[in-house]
């Protein structure tokens, strides 16, 4: 995949804005505030509809302005590929690929990859486990776009089971006895195939992830990727009913894929409470990279990769490896402090109070 055009209309802080891509490293350089991770963000968009730093769809919209549009062609497989989004603050955008107005914006992902480096990638490491739970997912449905159905199925059947365990009261009667039998009997199929997919994930990712791991932090070390899930052991059924009556108390589901861990290691110690912050950062940099590498095997096309930033989080050495060991690609850069020693972009667009210059 080639990017190689983009346009914004009243996107971020863009009332109009145009770029054009290399095929290789594009650096967008300026000031902290001067909107190079806007145009990141952008990018990150039309390949999922959402935004990397969490923000919802009204806040991606100029201000002042009732909608926004963002736009981009490249080539994909020898063959031209364009892209429109519009977002509006109702929700109801419109999403067009060759010009072709998509029923179902879930038919959007695939056609445009991208893997996401940024300063809180840190939080993969030492935060909760929910950003873990999210990197599985995500890096599944990339691989797989149709894991994002089997996904939005698990959270639809949570929200009901939940709503269902709320209004009980805490007891179980007839009707929410049997009401619930339903809901359970959907969330160990949803839930046993969501897990068995992010086991099998990590299957893949275990063996990347520690030479990855090894490149960045420039030091060899035992790495290790564990899915924590104990109710796998006798099955989501049975575990359902044993917490049948804390569900009921406390007014939520408390086993399944929702509470599941990744627990990651760096030479048998808990990288979360046990490595130093230098060692996070090399991990976390090493499952950006890992799923990157996965989702290229699997796809036969490396996703576009956006490095927002990541270097004024770096030290010298780990700047010098991960860009001495990024994969084949396109690449964007951003940087508030200037390319990184071993940075040789093909082109590298200066960014100041909200005018792009190509330099």
């Amino acid at each position: 995949m080639h990017l190689q055009r983009l346009w914004l209309t009243d996107f971020r802080s863009y009332s109009s804005a145009e770029l054009t891509f290399a095929p290789g490293l594009t650096a967008l350089l300026g000031a902290n505030g001067q909107g190079k991770t806007n145009i990141m963000e952008a990018v990150g968009y039309l390949a999922t509809l959402s935004s990397f730093r969490g923000a919802p769809t009204d806040a991606l919209i100029r201000r002042g302005a009732g909608s926004a549009v963002v736009r981009a062609e490249g080539e994909r497989e020898g063959r031209s590929l364009l892209i429109e989004a519009e977002l509006t603050d109702s929700g109801r955008g419109r999403v067009q690929v060759n010009k072709q107005r998509l029923a179902r914006t879930r038919d959007l992902l695939g056609a445009l990859r991208v893997s996401v480096f940024s300063p809180d990638d840190l939080e993969l490491v030492k935060g909760g486990p929910a950003g873990r739970r999210s990197y599985l997912d995500e890096s599944l449905v990339a691989r797989r776009p149709a894991f994002d159905l089997l996904r939005s199925d698990l959270d639809r059947i949570l929200r009901q089971r939940n709503a269902l365990l709320k209004q009980s009261g805490g007891r179980l009667s007839p009707e929410v006895d049997a009401t619930l039998m339903v809901w359970d009997a959907k969330l160990v199929e949803a839930g046993e195939a969501l897990a068995d997919a992010r086991s099998a994930l990590i299957d893949d990712l275990s063996p990347v992830l520690a030479q990855a791991y090894d490149d960045v932090a420039g030091r060899s070390a035992h790495v290790l990727a564990h899915y924590e899930a104990p109710w796998r052991h006798d099955g989501l059924a049975a575990a359902l009913e044993a917490a049948r009556r804390d569900e009921l108390r406390r007014g939520t589901s408390l086993v399944g894929p929702h509470r599941d861990e990744l627990v990651l290691t760096i030479d048998g110690l808990p990288a979360r409470t046990h490595a130093s912050q230098g060692e996070q950062r090399s991990l976390a940099l090493a499952l950006r990279l890992a799923a990157h590498r996965v989702v290229t095997e699997s796809t036969g096309t490396p996703p576009i990769l956006l490095l927002d930033d990541v270097f004024s989080e770096l030290d010298p050495d780990r700047s010098w490896a991960l860009l001495a060991h990024l994969p084949a690609g396109q690449t964007l850069l951003s940087s508030a402090t200037g390319l990184p020693p071993g940075a040789t972009p093909e082109q590298t667009y200066r960014i100041e109070d909200g005018t792009i210059r190509l330099s």
